[in-house]
């Protein structure tokens, strides 16, 4: 067995793509096998300087990627991310702080090109949090049980005037990009779209190791002939015994812009004949969905959990990015093991613009930099972290004051796995 000590960390190189995709599948648990299809696909896009390998002899036995991404902040300002994606350890070399010293290198060299925070999609809830990032959004999925919503399946069209029309995927790469971006300005923790995306989800761009399976596209146009939502959706083929449908739409995904959309691309999944189940898909935990139908209790929560984790790396300018319904001042002790974000932070916020200062001041509250990114992007609540022991109030009732700034009256949502 290898010491740590005598294992390599460092961003690979064109000769290595292939060892470093062998791994990423070992430690993915997917077949090991490597395609010239899947090293052309991966070579055309990733940033081999932030393509890190560890490297015990010449083989490759841990992975981890960044890439530049824009994160939306609480009032739709969009702060730029360092994404992390692609991290695995190979069994065979676990816990021996492999995915520590990539982490390290990674996040110090985010902090230094000026990124404000960094994001993933954690596969495990313990990994993460030691490094500084916190569960920042939830998603929730719902399983629809078609009869019972009481909708009047017999009127798909929108009673607000627009319409529903089915598009295929090139019409959606004319479409889409530009909705996602008006979504974007206004749904803190969405992120960034790249054409590359486009293409994959419209099946313009085909891997040889994909299962994509073309879907249905809904598109919902207001009465004023504006694209304000968009629905991918795949059916199975599922008959009773007695010739009776039993069908399953599965929502691939789903943006609006406004809750009319919303409303009637669900109306719509919930009115296509032969559909008695809609699975909804990752959405947003404080979704409209369930109370959009008749009967609210026709959709059953079978998912809530954990989605964009994120770690602060500039606390002024995460702090002075986003917006603030009241007004008021809060000083804050931000701890930091890593040294990238720590120390002492006057924050002086309202309507009107927010100003964040390194202060001597005595500080109101003290927390670690996983849980600034949580009360950050607004989803949490500084009392109730305090009552977890998370935080720590200094002064008496500052929790209160933290949940009166930096609490959104909607809860951020990340529509997109990277």
């Amino acid at each position: 067995m290898s010491c740590p000590e005598d294992i390599d960390i460092r961003p690979i190189t064109e000769a290595e793509i292939p060892g470093w995709i062998r791994a990423l599948n070992t430690g993915f648990l997917r077949a090991p096998h490597v395609s010239d299809d899947e090293i052309a696909d991966r070579s055309s896009y990733i940033v081999l300087s932030r393509t890190l390998a560890a490297f015990d002899g010449d083989k490759c036995v841990a992975t981890f990627r960044s890439f530049p991404q824009e994160l939306t902040a609480v009032g739709g300002a969009a702060v730029p991310a360092d994404a992390i994606t692609n991290v695995s350890v190979t069994a065979t070399h676990r816990r021996r702080g492999l995915l520590t010293r990539m982490m390290a290198l990674d996040l110090a060299a985010a902090k230094e090109r000026g990124d404000v925070v960094a994001t993933l999609i954690a596969a495990e809830y313990p990994i993460y949090g030691r490094y500084g990032f916190g569960p920042a959004a939830h998603a929730a999925e719902w399983t629809i049980d078609v009869p019972r919503t009481g909708l009047d399946r017999n009127r798909p069209a929108p009673d607000d005037g627009g319409r529903v029309d089915l598009v295929d995927g090139a019409e959606v790469r004319k479409l889409g990009p530009e909705l996602h971006e008006r979504l974007r300005r206004s749904r803190p923790g969405t992120v960034t779209r790249d054409d590359r995306w486009w293409q994959l989800n419209t099946g313009a761009l085909r891997l040889e190791r994909s299962s994509w399976k073309e879907p249905f596209y809904a598109v919902y146009r207001s009465p004023s002939g504006d694209v304000e939502g968009l629905a991918a959706y795949v059916c199975d083929d599922h008959w009773g015994d007695d010739k009776r449908p039993l069908n399953t739409a599965t929502v691939k995904g789903l943006i609006t812009t406004g809750p009319a959309a919303e409303r009637a691309l669900w109306h719509y999944l919930c009115s296509i004949d032969w559909i008695t189940t809609v699975k909804t898909g990752g959405r947003a935990p404080d979704d409209l969905l369930p109370h959009l139908l008749p009967d609210p209790r026709a959709a059953r929560l079978t998912t809530y959990a954990d989605w964009l984790w994120v770690r602060i790396l500039d606390v002024v300018r995460a702090l002075e990015a986003r917006t603030y319904e009241s007004a008021g001042t809060l000083v804050l002790e931000v701890v930091d093991e890593a040294g990238l974000a720590g120390g002492r932070y006057l924050l002086e916020a309202g309507p009107d613009g927010a100003r964040c200062t390194p202060s001597d001041r005595e500080p109101q509250l003290t927390l670690p930099v996983g849980e600034l990114a949580r009360l950050w992007l607004g989803d949490e609540s500084a009392v109730r972290l305090a009552a977890l022991g998370s935080v720590r109030e200094q002064q008496e009732g500052a929790a209160s004051v933290a949940d009166a700034l930096l609490r959104t009256s909607r809860r951020p949502w990340c529509p997109d796995i990277f």
